[in-house]
């Protein structure tokens, strides 16, 4: 007899769940499917899990095609169960190839091309569909994005555009979604939600055209290039009823949240002045480097900068002031924007080909906040005071690499209306950035000439 064994949460249970546990239980004569606990599940990062155990057990059950269900509850349990069961082959998704390739000193490995197309049918009856999830552009940033969605329960990315039909080529390749690179109304159609992380002049018009087809959008920043489009699309996506969500993954991470809140509750005083630095060495090719229209240091980093100052000093300063020094052709490689609010001063600092410390630093009366670089990828913090000796200390990990699998999450939570109230990143601070943005983008015509 040969013994298959795959794995999954299996919550929302669907056509593509279905599959891989049909397409298992054809390679061999025995199928055995472990679903994960809720426990499990959160230790190994995954996210929002709607369907209790039992409810995911009994569907796997349902399919008729697993002779044996077990319980993943803990790490190296696979390796327990294979040696355990006598499995010939492991079977999980390709979204996972080569995770698992250490198990192949006790057993066959296969991974199963996912269903690039599933539907949004629940073979039960849920509380929430499955959200079948469009990426715009298939760069650098749409490929971590995709890796981290399988790790949020309820979406799925089924699809992605893109007019340059080489990079498409080469995300389909390595992603199974459905390829579009010149309709598309057609790939909207075939999606409830996009993603755009296209280059950054064409996001706006990106977003509008996916609202108007009762699409909801999240949107790598910077959204617009101007106060007056910002404003319009917030107000078009409430007309519509669609969710509009600009991507700045530091808002929604819980260790940033933390640091709000230990701002906000007196433990460093009266706050006076917040000043966040974010710069990269990063590839002279790249966007932020070569960009000199469109990219550079503060569209590149500015949205991430602006983020605390106006969290913590909101959005009506008094007045601000933006100064840069311009690399070739005229790209900025270092920015800083200063405001002035009543009783308090910011600094927003950005670098592309420049270094310097990336930290946050939140100047109270009664103490300080210090979060070292990265401090948008925050994971520790610490509140200092007079007494040297006084240091409060802070851990706030998260799972992951670099935060997307909560910027899901809360994209999906609005899209479910179970995300409860808008206050990580409102529609109104997005526009205050939208605002500096515009002011920005007109300095650099002036010093360039365009």
């Amino acid at each position: 007899m040969k013994k298959i064994i795959t794995y999954g949460s299996f919550d929302l249970f669907h056509e593509g769940h279905y599959r891989i546990l049909e397409r298992a239980k054809a390679l061999g004569d025995y199928l055995i499917v472990g679903v994960t606990t809720e426990y499990y599940d959160r230790q190994r990062g995954k996210l929002n899990l709607v369907d209790p155990i039992m409810t995911r057990i009994q569907n796997v059950k349902d399919t008729g095609f697993a002779d044996e269900i077990i319980v993943e509850d803990h790490v190296g349990q696979k390796i327990e169960d294979v040696q355990k069961y006598g499995i010939d082959t492991f079977v999980l998704g390709s979204d996972w190839t080569g995770k698992f390739d250490y198990l192949k000193q006790y057993c066959n490995v296969v991974y199963l091309e996912r269903t690039p197309n599933i539907s949004s049918t629940i073979i039960r009856e849920d509380r929430v569909k499955l959200i079948k999830l469009g990426i715009v552009g298939t760069g650098r940033i749409a490929r971590r994005f995709f890796a981290e969605l399988k790790y949020v329960s309820g979406i799925e990315a089924i699809a992605a555009y893109n007019p340059d039909t080489e990079s498409l080529k080469r995300f389909k390749k390595d992603f199974p979604i459905l390829a579009y690179s010149n309709d598309y109304v057609k790939f909207l159609d075939k999606v409830d939600a996009v993603y755009v992380a296209s280059p950054n002049e064409t996001h706006a018009a990106y977003v509008r055209q996916a609202i108007m087809a009762g699409k909801h959008v999240i949107c790598e920043k910077p959204m617009t290039f101007t106060y007056d489009e910002a404003v319009e699309l917030y107000a078009l996506a409430k007309e519509h009823q669609v969710v509009l969500m600009e991507g700045i993954r530091a808002a929604y991470l819980p260790g940033f949240q933390q640091l709000l809140s230990v701002a906000r509750n007196g433990t460093i005083g009266e706050i006076c002045d917040v000043e966040a630095c974010f710069t990269r060495l990063g590839d002279p090719k790249s966007r932020e480097m070569a960009d000199a229209k469109y990219g550079g240091a503060f569209m590149e980093y500015g949205s991430y900068t602006m983020l605390p100052i106006f969290k913590l000093f909101g959005t009506e300063y008094v007045q601000f002031s933006i100064d840069s020094i311009l690399g070739k052709d005229g790209i900025d490689k270092f920015t800083k924007v200063q405001f002035r609010y009543k009783d308090g001063l910011a600094t927003s600092k950005t670098g592309a080909g420049v270094k310097s410390e990336g930290q946050l630093v939140i100047s109270g009366t009664k103490g300080y906040i210090l979060a070292k670089s990265p401090w948008w990828l925050i994971k520790e913090f610490d509140v200092r005071f007079e007494d040297p000796n006084k240091v409060e200390h802070y851990d706030a990990p998260f799972v992951g690499s670099d935060g997307f699998r909560y910027e899901i999450a809360e994209f999906l939570g609005k899209v479910n209306g179970t995300g409860g109230n808008d206050y990580k990143l409102t529609s109104q601070e997005s526009i205050a950035m939208a605002k500096v943005v515009e002011k920005f983008m007109g300095l650099r015509r002036t010093q360039q000439g365009w």
